[in-house]
């Protein structure tokens, strides 16, 4: 016979599902050999090359120019001394390696800095291509063509000035498309406890990639030319892409090689986050509604505003500013924390018609008041099971236009009711809803 010792002994043998799947949930939160980690070190990878890429013309430009010849001669080789001295004999050595130009201290200030030339228009373009289109074709498309560009860069130069400023200015936006468009990755592969601890990964490849090419880039001009610390770096860069494309996706869910774990745990503690966002709307709609009850009250009891101008004003105001903030939300998409800004204004003023149109029926009809919102809970219900379909309906048939068309359409609905109640509204009661009062004679 068992006893209830072994029996108690053999449940405990017996593995619990939910108990697996704790225990496998804690161990993608900790370990380090998962999908996101790998993202991380791939992008400290894109990140070191990219910085390598930015320094080397720094590092190189002190063997690629020549400080002997006169400011006159452009492109030329340096001149030779005599031929019995042991100079000759390491210049032809390096001149056997790598040309070196005339270039003047005005033309290298100006090469140095064309990297930043079209720079400071890449960024805000490239956040917005980047939430179209998904940051991996950003990401990799920068990389490749700043990787590429390097490599062209000691054809560029022997071509002259001018198409070398060119090929800078292009590689300098390219760069930008990398470091810009690689923290919208992270919208949905970095769980909100390890986001700062992937993206420092991520980012410590710009200060490794520094390091290295300032340690090893005079080492490389020195012994093999100024040349290959262009090829040596863009071709890192092109195996990075090589590394990058096959293996990065912009979403777990479409990942093929993550895991059930790690997806379930990456989703649901970005879902945990979700849901903290979506309640914050509330939190500031909370708080500007008593707000505007207060000041509502505040201008009647000191006769400031009239009843009915009062409420037209504060429905005109959570009306009109709430729609005009929804319009342009489809076209900011690309930016998170816009995004959920436009939301909490929207909701924060939209408040305010709680001390407009939406409690008017008290003023008019006192007497029905429970009635009437009634009646305005079902029309409320109505809306909101015609507003999905109809949104649905709109994203079905056009998946990238369907939200801006959703938006406009409850725009341009909230402005033609608020037009309706600006020339119809009242505050005073209504006949049909005073209380008769009968004389007895």
């Amino acid at each position: 016979m068992s006893t209830g010792a072994d029996v108690k002994a053999r449940v405990g043998d017996i593995p619990n599902d939910s108990n697996l799947n704790l225990t496998q949930e804690q161990s993608f939160k900790k370990g380090f050999c998962s999908l996101r980690h790998g993202l991380a070190f791939i992008l400290q990878l894109c990140n070191f090359s990219i910085y390598t890429q930015q320094m080397n013309l720094s590092i190189a430009i002190t063997a690629m120019v020549n400080t002997t010849a006169p400011a006159s001669q452009l492109n030329a080789s340096t001149e030779r001394p005599s031929a019995d001295s042991q100079d000759f004999w390491n210049e032809t050595l390096q001149e056997s390696k790598a040309p070196v130009y005339d270039w003047t201290p005005e033309i290298q200030g100006i090469l140095l800095s064309s990297l930043s030339y079209g720079s400071f228009l890449a960024p805000i373009p490239t956040g917005y291509v980047a939430g179209v289109f998904g940051a991996k074709y950003v990401v990799g498309a920068g990389l490749l063509i700043s990787s590429m560009l390097t490599l062209f860069i000691p054809l560029a130069a022997d071509a002259g000035v001018a198409l070398l400023i060119v090929l800078r200015v292009i590689q300098g936006i390219a760069q930008v498309m990398v470091l810009t468009g690689q923290y919208s990755m992270w919208v949905k592969w970095a769980p909100p406890l390890e986001r700062s601890q992937l993206t420092t990964i991520a980012g410590s490849g710009s200060m490794l990639g520094t390091f290295l090419v300032l340690i090893s880039g005079g080492l490389l001009c020195q012994t093999l030319g100024w040349p290959y610390i262009f090829y040596i770096f863009g071709g890192i860069g092109c195996v990075c892409c090589l590394i990058w494309f096959p293996l990065v996706y912009d979403d777990p869910e479409n990942h093929p090689f993550i895991s059930t774990g790690e997806k379930r745990y990456i989703v649901c503690s970005l879902a945990q986050e979700s849901g903290i966002l979506s309640a914050l709307p509330f939190v500031f709609g909370c708080v500007c509604i008593i707000l505007g009850g207060l000041l509502a009250d505040f201008l009647l009891s000191r006769k400031i505003l009239q009843l009915v101008t009062i409420r037209k004003l504060f429905t005109a105001i959570g009306v009109l500013v709430s729609s005009g903030i929804l319009v342009p939300l489809p076209w900011v998409r690309s930016s998170r924390i816009t995004t959920m800004a436009f939301l909490v204004l929207s909701s924060t003023f939209c408040s305010l018609c709680d001390s407009g149109a939406l409690i008017n029926f008290l003023d008019i009809a006192p007497r029905y008041a429970g009635f009437l919102k009634g009646l305005l809970q079902v029309f409320s219900h109505i809306s909101g099971g015609i507003a999905p379909t109809v949104a649905g309906f709109f994203i079905g048939q056009d998946p990238e236009f369907g939200w801006r068309n959703v938006f406009l359409l409850a725009a341009a609905i909230d402005v033609v009711g608020l037009l309706f109640y600006l020339i119809f509204g009242r505050a005073e009661v209504q006949d049909w809803a005073k209380e008769q009062t009968f004389t007895h004679l």
